[in-house]
């Protein structure tokens, strides 16, 4: 498997204190089941409005942001969610719902919208138990996200993005749902796939303030069977079967090992039609230093109606070579005239690696991870807060003595989104 070296992308300079997103929990409450889900549901853990200010005091205090996802749980469950995304608006940041969608209707959406919403992130994969959409796989699924693109689309003015889970049975569909997601480009703005990753608890013990604890309980707590391991090196290489000239532009590394590809950003070009080519990494560069320049924040979201504006985008080929290939396979379309007159559209497509343990249990969490939610007025990693709400503290690894000995490959572990 060819793999890409992180010293050919742009480093993405996200930070602990100066970052795109970041990450408000309202509930644990959730309303499905998802198979990778890192987090415990807790039907009687809505916090209260006074306790979510506070998580937008700790937010301001320690983190200059752009846009922040309510999530949980299931963010929807919550009773005044509509309230919430007021509350975020009102601090000058832009509220994205992250939702599995089940709770969602149109009436809702626009609701949400008049609060203040500017984006959507609906998580939908076929390890969900679903009620109506039980065994369905992946390809039978998006007739459901197809819902959802649609009903965002009559709303409108809404960024659009969805996520999946990918384990090792779904990983042969990540190329089929990259081609859904170009079929509705003008609907579909983000793609996500998470690396699925749970416990090896044969492998390693775990300790809490230097207590050995059994962590069987935490919803990640045992690797259920399944693959642990999956990279986005696993992805790409798969995308590469079919889009053999797919080519990521932006990533985040690992705080234990710098040349992880913890976040790895691909930006493609592409009519309805066609897909044209992928940005550079210096396209990305100027983006993200231009905005934080002129606007102080690192930029997130972007608005739907930008995302179909990249004719007006090409004049910066020459400074990016990802942008001049487009600009190249655009300008052969022109031999038909009427394509002038079309949209060209850019689309995300990100692929997360959790948490990685390696041989010695050092856990190498996302470098300047977007997701850090608060805890006890502090912000922390929101992919495990299962741990400070259960034992006080983050879990210490340690390999057992009997995975020791000839043990120098990475062993990966932990949780999915």
């Amino acid at each position: 498997m060819e793999q890409i070296n992180h010293s050919q992308l742009y480093r993405l300079p996200w930070n602990y204190s100066d970052n795109i997103i970041t990450w408000l929990e309202p509930t644990k409450k959730c309303n499905i089941y998802c198979e990778g889900c890192y987090s415990a549901n807790n039907p009687a853990s809505h916090k209260t409005i006074e306790q979510i200010k506070s998580d937008l005091d700790v937010f301001e205090k320690y983190r200059n942001t752009h846009s922040v996802s309510i999530a949980g749980g299931e963010p929807l469950c919550h009773p005044q969610i509509a309230e919430i995304v007021r509350l975020v608006a009102a601090r000058g940041w832009q509220p994205v719902v992250n939702t599995n969608g089940f709770a969602m209707t149109e009436e809702i959406m626009r609701s949400l919208k008049q609060a203040g919403l500017k984006g959507l992130t609906f998580h939908i994969d076929s390890l969900q138990k679903r009620p109506g959409w039980e065994n369905k796989n992946e390809l039978e699924l998006c007739r459901l996200r197809q819902q959802y693109a649609d009903m965002a689309a009559r709303v409108g003015g809404l960024s659009c993005a969805f996520n999946a889970t990918i384990y090792e049975e779904t990983l042969p569909y990540v190329p089929k749902l990259l081609e859904w997601a170009h079929a509705n480009i003008d609907k579909v703005n983000v793609m996500v796939f998470i690396d699925f990753r749970a416990a090896r608890l044969d492998a390693y013990d775990c300790y809490a303030k230097g207590k050995k604890v059994d962590i069987g309980a935490l919803v990640y707590g045992g690797d259920k069977g399944r693959k642990t391991d999956i990279t986005a090196h696993n992805v790409l290489a798969e995308i590469r079967k079919t889009y053999p000239d797919y080519m990521p532009c932006a990533y985040l590394g690992g705080t234990e090992d710098p040349a992880a590809l913890k976040w790895l950003l691909t930006l493609r070009v592409a009519t309805k039609n066609r897909v044209l080519g992928y940005m550079g990494p210096k396209f990305i560069e100027m983006a993200q230093t231009l905005h934080h320049l002129f606007r102080g924040k690192y930029l997130g979201y972007v608005h739907p109606k930008m995302m179909s504006l990249m004719k007006w985008v090409f004049p910066l080929a020459m400074f990016d070579a990802g942008l001049s290939s487009a600009l190249g396979n655009w300008l052969k379309t022109l031999s038909n005239p009427f394509n002038l007159f079309k949209p060209v559209y850019m689309q995300s497509v990100m692929m997360i690696q959790p948490v990685d343990v390696s041989a010695d249990g050092r856990q190498s969490m996302c470098d300047g991870c977007p997701d850090m939610t608060v805890y006890d007025g502090r912000l922390v990693w929101s992919c495990r807060l299962e741990e400070p709400l259960r034992y006080g503290c983050f879990l210490q690894m340690a390999p057992r003595a009997a995975n020791t000995r000839g043990q120098e490959h990475r062993e990966t572990v932990a949780v999915s989104k």
